[in-house]
């Protein structure tokens, strides 16, 4: 039997960081001595969690913008739909809807800025994003800070520092499971949210069908080539802002579904992991800043999260020091997305290589004639 390099090399690079997170987990799990309630209950309320997040970074990677760690555009324009909602003291899942509908035109408002932004830093889109992200989180900050409560008006005084303006720095969410509560399932001391999971089947399905749809077919051709498809008729730049700009909507979507999950609010930092975790994420199922797709989001999602859950418990039974497991997780955490950019260039640069010498074959043949 032979074996096709050109199909084993592709294959093995994207298989590298699936397989080393589940080593790490087959061999951390027996030592967490989690049982295996405890631990499905645990994989199940992290996909409830975060799988959204992670799938609104499908898009930008179509188009060819790689991992948008703008999204936390997204995110902070889903918590600004949660204070207001919660100092209007609407609950349960009319809140988080009306959250989403208060945040929707906001995100709108700054995806597009950042898909203009983004727009002039081509070939260097996901730093420019990362840095971004913190430029707008100072803005949000300081709309937080010395806006709410001064010239914005709130009704609730316990939301508000005691200066008289500012938002406290945490917050009791009134729409806490909002979505979860909506269609809770039991199966012994499983508990499955399957309102939730329905709302992320919703994001699959349109993801599904969006890829089908013209814009869905430009943003393809787009992120295989731009000069192409520019001299194709695609109008590249309106086509790139326009995947950032849905990106960033289902970024503050997936915030909202987070947050309800958790039912806390850290006002002035909630945001700011958001986007690290979900590439994370993304890139330990496999995916690349150059592909990506659902199975890669659910996949990578459970592989992450098991070994976040297992490693702390694991460390302390190993070292005596649950902290210990706490650092090797957040080191694996950043060390993932380094891996995976390492391993993307190194592909590519190898399939340069290849197109080179398969380039200078085939002169060698037609000069040979």
């Amino acid at each position: 039997m032979k074996f096709d390099k050109k199909k084993m090399g592709p294959m093995l690079t994207g298989s590298v960081v699936p397989l080393m997170f589940l080593i790490i987990s087959i061999i951390a799990i027996p030592l967490s001595q989690y049982s295996g309630n405890y631990l499905v209950n645990q994989i199940i309320t992290r996909l409830v969690r975060n799988s959204f997040l992670v799938l609104a970074l499908l898009l930008p990677v179509m188009a060819g913008m790689g991992i948008n760690f703008g999204m936390v555009l997204g995110a902070i324009a889903g918590q600004i739909g949660l204070i207001f909602i919660t100092d209007w003291g609407i609950t349960g899942a009319p809140g988080l809807i009306l959250a989403a509908l208060v945040a929707t035109p906001i995100a709108m408002g700054l995806g597009y800025f950042g898909g203009l932004i983004l727009n002039k830093a081509k070939g260097r889109e996901m730093i420019t994003s990362m840095i971004l992200g913190f430029f707008i989180a100072g803005i949000y900050q300081f709309f937080l800070l010395y806006l709410c409560g001064s010239i914005i008006p709130f009704k609730t005084n316990g939301m508000i520092l005691s200066r008289g303006y500012g938002v406290r720095n945490a917050l009791t969410l009134k729409v806490a499971k909002g979505f979860d509560n909506l269609l809770l399932i039991k199966i012994g001391e499983i508990g499955i949210p399957v309102g939730t999971f329905m709302i992320i089947a919703l994001i699959c399905i349109f993801t599904v069908w969006f890829k089908k749809t013209k814009l869905g077919q430009d943003m393809r051709a787009v992120g295989f080539d731009m000069k192409v498809s520019d001299t194709a008729g695609i109008a590249v730049d309106k086509t790139r802002i326009q995947s950032i700009v849905i990106s960033t909507v289902l970024a503050c979507y997936g915030q909202i579904i987070y947050l309800q999950n958790i039912g806390t609010l850290n006002t002035y930092n909630g945001a700011d992991q958001a986007a690290l975790f979900a590439a994370a994420s993304l890139l330990v199922g496999g995916a690349t800043v150059a592909r990506a797709t659902i199975s890669n989001a659910i996949i990578g999602t459970s592989l992450f999260h098991l070994m976040f859950i297992v490693m702390p418990m694991a460390g302390k039974y190993i070292t005596g020091s649950a902290m210990i497991g706490e650092y090797f997780r957040m080191f694996i955490s950043y060390g993932v997305v380094t891996l995976a950019l390492i391993l993307h260039s190194w592909k590519r640069q190898k399939d340069k290589e290849m197109e080179r010498t398969s380039f200078r074959l085939d002169i060698g043949k037609n000069g040979g004639k």
